[in-house]
């Protein structure tokens, strides 16, 4: 197999600003910035824009730390961070709706530091399991094409119906290739999870270019995959496990073949309506997105994550799940009392691993996983 699309894949993920910078002067159009895990990024590649889906740095947080509470988590203070230090300076504007108040909280200093970057918050229903809650949220996208309208440039009906159908070619891709990898393992984790980080910052339509040439490489070169024990990655919202651990998993002994995560599963699952009125599918997507994957920043009143968690277990057959989960991740922590019940119940072996921005001790927690795979191995 040729590695240069995941070679090109992988730059555009690891260096989002830079990608952005370079297609802002080759195209001469405007750079939105979003943030996690409900914006729709139709909307704003309907209105000529390049939705960029901001990403946690790697880098150690500096400035950052002076502005914000440290005991924020990782993604939110890495966010501050990086506004502090000016790697916003290619975006044209800056966009979210509720997701936590973190995220809220630092969208606010943003504000304050970078007063030049218009940065605008569009409140979505949280709850999404009344009769309401679909007209809720499609009032508020509406908003948000005005919003847009005014920030960047007009939004047709033709133009989201256009960008509907090629997000949802581009899901599909996602979940043909994930699907692929998860029954051969042509991919490992960090591989897959590049993947769909690019999406995330990349113009969708060479994405999903790219994507289709890849497809056809991974599917010549699919094979039969290693045994190992087979896990389910569940949690981590809004940014990726770093890719080392993803990487120490697999070599532990560990055959992933599920997850939950947001730069998994949960960010391809949910496609949009491709008929009739466009912004009522985008708001229909928002709601049936829980129903697919159930969010825990939203208000489960018709779905149970813990309930969903088990049951993926079950349809694949994983032999236990890791759970991982970011440092001061209030949603997650609220749920993880209801997912160890759940899978408790169904005698489902459980790992917790709590990661951190600014580095987390490998060596101890290879030794910590190393053993929960030999036990998993020892239960037969």
């Amino acid at each position: 197999m040729r590695t240069g699309i995941l070679e090109r894949l992988a730059e555009a993920a690891g260096d989002p600003w830079s990608y952005a910078a370079q297609w802002k002067r080759r195209t001469g159009r405007a750079v939105v910035g979003i943030l996690p895990m409900n914006f729709p990024a139709e909307l704003v590649h309907a209105a000529g824009a390049l939705p960029l889906l901001v990403q946690q740095s790697r880098e150690p947080i500096t400035v950052g730390n002076a502005i914000f509470p440290t005991f924020y988590c990782g993604y939110s203070r890495s966010l501050v961070d990086q506004a502090a230090r000016g790697r916003c300076e290619v975006l044209d504007a800056l966009l979210f709706v509720d997701n936590c108040v973190q995220i809220i909280g630092a969208a606010d200093v943003i504000r304050l530091t970078r007063p030049e970057l218009p940065t605008r918050y569009f409140q979505l229903n949280s709850s999404v399991g009344d009769g309401d809650s679909v007209p809720t949220a499609e009032r508020a996208f509406r908003s948000l094409r005005m919003e847009l309208a005014d920030l960047v440039g007009p939004v047709t009906d033709a133009a989201v119906t256009e960008a509907i159908a090629l997000f949802n070619e581009n899901r599909r891709l996602l979940r043909e290739i994930r699907a692929l990898r998860n029954h051969t393992g042509v991919l490992s984790s960090r591989q897959m999870q590049t993947l769909i980080t690019s999406s995330m910052v990349m113009d969708r339509a060479e994405h999903t270019q790219l994507l289709t040439e890849l497809l056809a490489e991974l599917t010549a070169a699919a094979a039969a995959r290693p045994a190992g024990v087979r896990v389910h990655l569940s949690g981590h919202m809004c940014h990726p496990p770093h890719p080392d651990l993803l990487d120490m998993i697999e070599e532990s002994g560990a055959t992933v073949v599920n997850d939950d995560l947001y730069h998994g599963l949960r960010y391809i699952a949910t496609d949009v309506r491709a008929d009739g009125d466009p912004l009522a599918a985008l708001a229909q997507w928002y709601v049936d997105r829980d129903a697919t994957v159930p969010c825990p920043t939203r208000v489960l009143s018709r779905t149970s994550w813990a309930t969903y968690l088990a049951d993926q277990v079950r349809a694949t057959g994983a032999d236990g799940v890791v759970m991982l989960m970011p440092k001061f991740c209030e949603p997650q922590m609220y749920h993880h009392p209801q997912l160890c019940e759940a899978l408790d119940k169904q005698q489902v072996p459980y790992l917790l691993i709590e990661t951190e921005h600014e580095g987390m001790p490998m060596e101890a927690l290879r030794t910590r996983i190393e053993s929960f795979l030999e036990l998993i191995a020892l239960r037969g």
